[in-house]
């Protein structure tokens, strides 16, 4: 992160299920991408208030898995609840993001090739806001790293170890 200068950082705690996220269900990935982005972006910013040009970068090696999990329970019974399908797309709790704080930079969602250390977001997450900076369509840019752990089903494996970060940053002078 040499050519990026770094204005708030937050995580989510090891631990704790995230709040739930009206719109969403049957998973805590995108109240998790929410709950950290929220608290990264109050860090700044402090509340919701006139448009900002700040960009969103969601990186997930893993994605959501919950919603992967649910839509192929649902297809298997034919009938697919239509909120499923909504959430499915990584963008959607991103633009959810975006319409609560106003934000009116780049909207994206990729897959590196390996999940992020916790608490840490992708290198490659960081050089792509760097290029959306560079591009000029943002003066900061929001990048989220969240991953999901392995759901057995099991109710005693049912613990809260999905972790995110989430990091705003701005061009160094």
């Amino acid at each position: 992160m040499n050519r990026l200068r770094t204005l708030a950082t937050a995580r989510w705690p090891d631990g704790e299920p995230p709040p739930p996220l009206p719109g969403f269900s049957a998973s805590t990935f995108n109240p998790l991408v929410a709950a950290v982005a929220e608290r990264c972006l109050a860090a700044h910013y402090g509340e919701p208030g006139p448009p900002r040009r700040t960009g969103l970068l969601l990186a997930s090696a893993g994605g959501d898995r919950a919603t992967a999990l649910a839509i192929d329970t649902a297809a298997a019974g034919h009938r697919m609840p239509p909120l499923l399908f909504f959430q499915s797309n990584p963008n959607a709790v991103l633009g959810h993001v975006a319409a609560r704080w106003q934000l009116t930079g780049p909207v994206l969602a990729i897959s590196p090739p390996e999940a992020a250390a916790p608490g840490e977001v992708p290198p490659d997450a960081l050089e792509l806001a760097e290029l959306l900076l560079a591009d000029g369509d943002a003066d900061h840019v929001l990048v989220i790293a969240a991953e999901q752990a392995e759901r057995t089903g099991h109710a005693e494996h049912a613990g809260y170890a999905d972790r995110a970060a989430a990091v705003l940053v701005a061009a160094a002078p």
